[in-house]
């Protein structure tokens, strides 16, 4: 970057210089045209009727006005005595009339001058010339303070370029310090932020650049203190059924010493810890994903399957109620199976929770499922929590269970571009509501 800022600055500069020596040259130049042509009049003002031959001979002088010459069309027509001017066949042409006049550089003397040869009278042509040392060493002395500018020019833009380029890509340093640090160290609390000083400073490209990495790391944050997370709850959840399987099974190593009652209530705690173990395995399986499965999606009716869920839920809870009351029929973009397991988990839940007797109350409205419970309810301090992995609340501690329905629910939820809510419902008890999107806005 410094070197492409350089360069840049270097052709401007040596461009801005060359055009500038060429500007001063030529209005040197035509100002020396300017004085032979006013000389050239005053002379032929002064010289009418001169014949032809030398009028001034002291242009070898610096400080000498000039040198003059009348030249006829006819060679034949010169005078004796030699001249001070070069005479060349283009002056007879002017002189006869077949050319106009002209300038040309010429050496007088061993001095360089600029002559001009315009007409004159009829058949001669007047030749005037004036030393042109000045203009050349003018033209020779802005060349070499143009070149000394642009050397400068190109050196004070090598630092400048050098510090813009620093200063400009300070953040990219950063950025790339940090990528390295968290390579080393596998840290991702690590963060560019703004450069000092420069909090409150409007944003540049490279600016916004680190604030997009600082937000990449504050996800990649999150994402592996989840992952730490959900490897520290699985192992703690797994804990308990895996002690309880094996001392099992180590009871039943010893089958011989059991009786055949003892025996058998050692085989169902095995069958019902495996397939508790194998459930829990299965949803932490499908939560480390961390998305859902894209499979192809078909047209819900969302009442038909309400209705199979609620069959189902009755049949693994015999003591509770269901209350359903269905006032619309949506159907939606969606998978059946995982929309099962979304309601059917909601539903697990709520039987989970209600008192003996009581009706688990579930609505299908439009776009909208709810599911009601007259539990104890959410307290307040939990409900931001009840949809984390593996969250307890303190009132269902106690009860079966290992905190991944929830969880699973909101992210199926998603996974369809539904919401899934809870609140404390009036009256008391826990209310969930499911709100699928629109037509529209599942379009959209």
């Amino acid at each position: 970057m410094a070197l492409a800022a350089t360069a840049a600055v270097a052709v401007v500069a040596v461009g801005m210089s060359l055009a500038a020596f060429l500007i001063v040259r030529a209005q040197l130049n035509d100002q020396l045209q300017l004085n032979l042509t006013q000389y050239a009049r005053l002379v032929a003002q002064r010289n009418q009727g001169a014949g032809p031959g030398v009028i001034a001979g002291e242009c070898r002088f610096l400080a000498a006005p000039g040198c003059a010459q009348v030249v006829p069309a006819d060679p034949r027509d010169d005078p004796e005595d030699p001249y001070v001017l070069p005479v060349t066949d283009a002056a007879r042409a002017v002189a006869a009339g077949r050319r106009a006049p002209y300038y040309t550089d010429v050496t007088v003397d061993g001095h360089p001058a600029r002559m001009l040869t315009t007409d004159f009278a009829r058949g001669r042509a007047l030749q005037v010339a004036l030393r042109s040392d000045t203009v050349e060493r003018g033209v020779a002395q802005v060349a070499r303070l143009l070149a000394l500018a642009a050397a400068a020019g190109v050196v004070t833009a090598g630092f400048l370029g050098s510090w813009v380029a620093r200063t400009g890509l300070a953040p990219v340093a950063r950025l790339t310090a940090t990528a390295e640090q968290i390579a080393a160290t596998r840290d991702p609390r690590h963060r560019i932020g703004p450069p000092p000083g420069r909090e409150g400073a409007p944003k540049d490209e490279i600016a916004r650049l680190a604030a997009s990495f600082d937000v990449m790391l504050d996800e990649l944050e999150k994402s592996v203190t989840a992952r730490r997370r959900l490897v520290a709850d699985a192992s703690h959840e797994l804990r308990t059924p895996l002690t309880a399987l094996r001392t099992n099974a180590e009871l039943l190593a010893r089958a011989d010493r059991l009786s055949p009652s003892q025996r058998e209530r050692a085989s169902a705690a095995v069958r019902r810890l495996l397939r508790e173990v194998n459930g829990l395995v299965a949803d932490l399986i499908e939560l480390a994903r961390d998305e859902e499965p894209q499979p192809l999606l078909e047209q819900v009716a969302v009442a038909p399957l309400l209705d199979h869920t609620v069959a189902t839920a009755r049949d693994h809870w015999p003591g509770v109620p269901f209350d359903v009351r269905i006032t619309g029929a949506p159907v939606v973009p969606g998978v059946p199976a995982r929309l099962t397991r979304l309601v059917g988990n909601l539903l697990d839940n709520a039987a989970k929770f209600s008192p003996p007797g009581l009706p688990v109350e579930v609505g299908l409205g439009p776009y909208e499922l709810t599911v009601r419970d007259h539990g104890p309810g959410i307290a307040a301090e939990d409900l931001p929590y009840v949809f984390d992995r593996f969250y307890r609340a303190t009132t269902a501690r106690a009860l079966p269970g290992s905190g991944l329905g929830l969880a699973m629910a909101l992210q199926i939820a998603r996974a369809h571009g539904a919401t899934l809510t809870a609140e404390r419902a009036p009256g008391g008890g826990a209310l969930f509501r499911l709100t699928f999107p629109s037509d529209e806005e599942a379009v959209t």
